[in-house]
């Protein structure tokens, strides 16, 4: 296999002119960025800069950008970078919780979060979301699922709030599930992966006390990359050095991102800054677009009005024109594809997610003009 490895020296990317996938609208990276990607691409590219803690480096300025501005941009006291939103989560339960505690979390969890539960050694009780089509989670919800953990004589050492969801784009009442949570003493972790460089987010003001969000789904960076942000009271245990390595953050394993991911997330962190100001645009520009493709036959599902650029559709239609259609299941991401739009994921005609971030208009008029054709042209005769 070593005799014939040219297929890995010319790894092109085939995308169509407009992506609606949730995961990469939010991440396409500023021109600002993809210049520092290149500059800074090599491995450990910052290192040379490093006395022994990455998060105090000078030059590039990373110590300004995680002790100064992030904590003020989410809203809490303490702030580091990760390898992603899974990792801080992860850090925050391993340093937080005792093996055999309880995790409370709503039923809408990404299954990261599970697994983070589950590589600490802890029990999950969920939080239930309502019936379709609304799949709403609610403070009420919380305060069940604790009492729960507790009549199983448990100990319940974190919450855990999804805002929004990845697959309905809700956005739940995070301060009032943060009161209730306190109400037992459990701290409120916020998972926002799809919120944090999407939409203005202040843990303090929803009461949450650590925070976490990825820079490669929402803060337009090259990624794998993510912040972890916390209270006083809880970053004292989160980011606590090692008794060996003295400078060394245990939860960290002493550095995070080393180059082009980090140094993508500070380049992009301006405009970052000011598109989150116009989130109410692209809140109102979601809400046309999802009336708009229910013209067309389709269902939203989750939270009415809809609060977020991230929607699952149920199109009952698509899926029985997929019955005979040519290639099947197939035919929607291969019809999508030759108008120019991708981002459904190949299979998927009878539920689907798509997000409207970051697009103009124009360019959402074609992607609905598109299913528009799609399902004209697959009528009977």
């Amino acid at each position: 296999m070593l005799d014939n490895l040219e297929k890995f020296c010319n790894l092109k990317r085939d995308i169509a002119e407009i992506n609606i996938d949730p995961l990469q609208r939010a991440g396409i990276l500023t021109p600002e960025a993809r210049a520092a990607l290149l500059e800074w691409g090599d491995g450990y590219s910052v290192c040379d800069f490093c006395a022994g803690r990455l998060d105090l480096i000078k030059t590039p300025p990373i110590e300004e950008f995680v002790h100064g501005v992030l904590p003020e941009f989410l809203g809490t006291d303490e702030v580091r970078v990760t390898h992603g939103a899974r990792e801080g989560k992860f850090a925050a339960m391993h340093a937080l919780c005792e093996k055999g505690d309880f995790v409370v979390m709503d039923g809408n969890a990404h299954y990261t979060t599970v697994l983070a539960a589950e590589r600490a050694g802890l029990k999950i009780e969920y939080a239930s979301s309502s019936k379709e089509p609304d799949y709403a989670i609610s403070a009420e919800g919380y305060i069940q699922a604790i009492e729960r953990a507790y009549e199983q004589k448990g100990n319940v050492s974190l919450a855990v709030l999804t805002y929004p969801d990845g697959n309905y784009g809700n956005l739940p009442d995070a301060r009032a599930i943060a009161d209730a949570a306190h109400d037992y003493s459990v701290p409120l972790l916020l998972n926002g992966a799809y919120a944090i460089g999407r939409m203005p987010v202040n843990a303090r003001d929803l009461g949450a006390d650590i925070i976490v969000g990825s820079g490669h789904k929402s803060m337009a960076a090259s990624g794998p990359v993510g912040v972890l942000g916390a209270t006083e009271e809880y970053a004292k245990a989160i980011f606590r050095l090692s008794s060996t390595k003295k400078n060394k953050e245990v939860e960290l394993l002493g550095c995070t991102v080393r180059g082009a991911p980090l140094l993508t997330l500070m380049a992009s962190f301006p405009a970052v800054v000011e598109r989150v100001r116009h989130w109410p645009e692209e809140v109102e520009k979601a809400r046309w677009f999802s009336a708009e493709m229910e013209k067309l036959g389709m269902s939203q599902q989750g939270e009415r009005p809809h609060n977020h650029d991230l929607m699952f559709f149920l199109a009952e239609n698509l899926y029985q024109i997929s019955l005979t259609a040519k290639k099947g299941r197939y035919f929607l991401y291969r019809d999508l594809k030759e108008r120019g739009i991708c981002g459904i994921k190949p299979g998927l005609t009878r539920q689907f997610k798509l997000s409207t971030y970051g697009l103009a208009r124009e360019e959402l008029e074609k992607v609905l003009q598109a299913f528009g054709e799609i399902i004209e042209s697959h009528r009977p005769a």
